[in-house]
């Protein structure tokens, strides 16, 4: 008996639609890190300084941020067809406000700006004094 091959059906996957998402922005001393999410957290997309091609002392820098937003926005301005953003900053590095710039910039609307970066309430210990 020969055999039949029958061809498993495959049903198109929806594409996902995010018009208001949350932008992080992580921004080290390093590298800048920033990441698309849904109001729920679930994350989309994301891009680095490292991811878009900086390496070294080259990464810290705002340009390197600004690529990176750049680079990110584009690819969820086509893909998923976001149009607003809420930008949430954390950190103290260089690409902070060059990262949110680009955003700006490249046709997706920042409707607010918050810094969420981590206060400590006196944790740990300082280190010992340097006598030299």
């Amino acid at each position: 008996m020969p055999e039949t091959k029958t061809k498993a059906k495959t049903t198109k996957k929806a594409k996902k639609q995010l018009i208001e998402g949350l932008v992080y922005v992580k921004a080290t001393f390093n590298n800048t890190i920033i990441t698309l999410a849904d109001p729920q957290g679930n994350v989309y997309a994301w891009s680095s300084a490292a991811k878009a091609g900086f390496k070294g002392s080259r990464k810290s820098t705002p340009f390197a941020a600004q690529v990176a937003a750049t680079e990110l926005s584009k690819d969820v301005a086509e893909r998923f067809g976001v149009k607003r953003v809420h930008a949430k900053v954390k950190g103290p590095g260089p690409g902070r406000e060059s990262a949110v710039r680009a955003i700006e910039n490249s046709g997706i609307k920042v409707l607010t700006i918050e810094d969420v970066t981590g206060i400590p309430h006196n944790g740990c210990r300082d280190p010992k004094r340097r006598r030299v």
